[in-house]
């Protein structure tokens, strides 16, 4: 989807092309919410309306289930959603202006070529085309329309982007700059940092204290009781007994009826926990409870049994220390906290230039080691993004970089050793890379033409009045 659209009205339209995609067909019945006549706008684009009916048939063809846009209102999802659609009438007014086009015939030969329409033998099969159409409750006009709407995009793409072709020497450069060879020198920064047992209670005393906002624990009292088919009915398998009896069950919460009340009716047990706190080693069910302990009162899935649960009471508290599990996390969060002002430090010193080759050799004494990179791609020791990050570096100069289980690295730029081209493959497969770079680039600064040639406004008040149908 194109970026988020939370200053949209400022912006316009930025990542047309990053938009594109498939959608599959979901509907939920939104047509409703307006009249059919309605023509409300919701969006201007230039002189092009998009009315609400336009948008609520997008929102019903978008497969994002009803439930997962009223969890995610807060978190603008009606306006990206709402991106989307502008995105795609943007690129139907391009198409509209290039008078590009797409025959019956060449539909016809993408449908035929559909990988999921052929027989075994490749051939094409019209009873998996129409058990396709079923299957997404879509009509042939409807798929057709959306696999020709597609192809005018990408065409459009190919029209803006034609005829791109990188000269040898951005070539012979991409290649120089991907595969030269880069000798590092480096310390492991692991051991400069505090180590956990070196802390002392005073520490962590003084830790707590500084942090008591932020650092209390949540504790919770609860009962449970686990259902199953065996507990429930007397039998192991789930029948429509057990289900209308769980139906009964929810009932009875619906109605109020205490926890006891229930797990006395059903002939169920029950199990009490009290100072319950999440930890790593708490089991599956005790967790989801923790996640769900907001709703007080509840019968939830877990796994293959059903629980009913029952808050009792929830209150936050200072961390104790003499809990051996909580003084470990604690110890952890001041390790962590030790260490990331460490390397603030470090890296500020190389930023200000207070950082040379004599305060790394001194740094390091017999600690330093030496690693020759083959290529930008060469993830052996740091990772690939810290690959990268050291081959956009000067020699002689300084960063920090971490490996993939997270061990942070000083690393010196030492030299760099050049690569020649010479193969014709790798010829052929780097000005294909640098094409595709450039293409890129071209895009990009249509994207740029695109914001600066439609304007587009919003009808905010239209906006909310979808936003309050989910509400």
């Amino acid at each position: 989807m194109i970026s988020s659209f939370r200053n949209f009205a400022k912006t316009k339209i930025a990542g047309i092309f990053v938009f594109i995609m498939i959608i599959p067909f979901v509907f939920w019945g939104m047509g409703s919410m307006f009249s059919s006549g309605n023509t409300n706008t919701i969006v201007k684009i230039n002189e092009t309306n998009i009315s609400t009916e336009e948008f609520i048939d997008y929102l019903n063809n978008s497969g994002v289930p009803q439930n997962t846009i009223r969890e995610n209102l807060n978190n603008n999802i009606i306006e990206e959603l709402l991106s989307g659609l502008v995105s795609t009438k943007i690129l139907d007014l391009e198409i509209e202006e290039y008078e590009l086009i797409i025959s019956k015939e060449s539909l016809l030969k993408l449908i035929k070529k559909n990988q999921n329409f052929l027989d075994d033998q490749g051939n094409f099969q019209r009873l998996k085309y129409e058990k396709f159409l079923l299957e997404n409750n879509q009509s042939a006009p409807q798929f057709e329309l959306r696999l020709k709407n597609r192809e005018l995009q990408k065409n459009l793409f190919s029209f803006v982007g034609a005829g791109t072709v990188s000269p040898k020497f951005l070539v012979k450069k991409l290649y120089k700059d991907e595969n030269r060879k880069l000798e590092v020198d480096y310390i492991n920064l692991d051991m400069f940092y505090k180590k956990k047992d070196s802390f002392t209670d005073n520490d962590i005393k003084k830790f707590l204290e500084e942090n008591k906002d932020t650092l209390k624990v949540e504790y919770i009292d609860f009962n449970y009781s686990v259902i199953n088919p065996k507990n429930l009915i007397g039998v192991d398998e789930i029948n429509q007994t057990f289900f209308d009896k769980i139906d009964q069950i929810e009932i009875d919460i619906s109605n109020e009826l205490p926890f006891e009340t229930i797990v006395t009716n059903f002939n169920l047990k029950s199990k009490q926990i009290k100072d319950f706190r999440l930890t790593y080693d708490k089991s599956d069910i005790e967790k989801k409870i923790f996640e769900v302990r907001n709703n007080e009162f509840d019968i939830i899935e877990v796994k293959d049994d059903y629980i009913l649960y029952k808050i009792i009471k929830s209150d936050q508290r200072s961390p104790n220390i003499d809990d051996l599990v909580l003084r470990e996390e604690i110890l952890g969060l001041m390790y962590e906290k030790n260490k990331y002002e460490y390397n603030k430090d470090l890296i500020k010193n190389i930023d200000e230039k207070n950082f040379n080759n004599k305060n790394f050799v001194e740094m390091g004494s017999n600690k330093i080691k030496n690693l020759l990179l083959n290529s930008i791609k060469d993830n052996k020791k740091f990772d690939i993004k810290a690959v990268e990050l050291l081959y956009s570096l000067p020699v002689n100069s300084f960063t920090l970089i971490n490996d993939e289980m997270s061990n942070i690295y000083l690393a010196k730029i030492k030299n760099f050793q050049n690569e020649t081209i010479t193969n014709n493959d790798k010829m052929s497969e780097y000005a294909s890379k640098q094409n595709s770079n450039l293409k890129n680039n071209m895009l990009k600064s249509y994207d740029l033409y695109l914001n600066s040639r439609y304007d587009v406004t919003l009808n905010q008040k239209t906006i909310e009045r979808v936003k309050n149908f989910f509400q």
